[in-house]
């Protein structure tokens, strides 16, 4: 039978990690059901620990310090935790394609290449938004330079 002081000691662990304590842990030393449940406990928490600085370092390391080829890893996540490091890693690769677009014109432009133009289609799928107005802005600075 679990004790009203156990499960008020799960639930404070529970609150705390609601509440964006990822170094809450429940004891193991208990057998049975209970230790069960606070190993999978930890071991959630942990994960969320783990997704939340893997997220915060490629934050870093590739909105600060440009190293536009890096993306999130998270060891041994499967389900909902595997597609949202995807999903991250996709949002980055959206990102870093027309950047990487717009700086190849650029570059090409300041060796003296002015046939250079940024696709308005990468990969088959039209840039949007954003990249579709610095596209034509890029490609129409190309333009104007071209007529002189």
């Amino acid at each position: 039978m679990i004790s009203e002081h156990e499960l008020r000691e799960l639930l404070t662990a529970l609150k705390a990690a609601r509440d964006g304590d990822l170094t809450v842990r429940l004891p193991t030393r208990k057998s049975g059901v209970l230790g069960e449940i606070a190993t999978t406990f930890n071991e959630v928490v942990d994960l969320n620990s783990r997704m939340s600085k893997e997220l915060v370092r490629v934050s870093k390391v590739i909105g600060r310090e440009g190293r536009m080829t890096e993306r999130a890893t998270l060891v041994n996540a499967g389900g909902s935790w595997a597609t949202s490091v995807a999903s991250v890693n996709s949002l980055i690769d959206d990102l870093v394609r027309p950047t990487t677009e717009v700086a190849r014109v650029i570059m090409a432009v300041a060796d003296g290449d002015l046939s250079q133009k940024m696709a308005l289609k990468i990969e088959g799928q039209p840039v949007k938004g954003e990249f579709l107005r610095i596209g034509t802005t890029v490609n129409a600075m190309v333009d104007q330079l071209s007529s002189f």
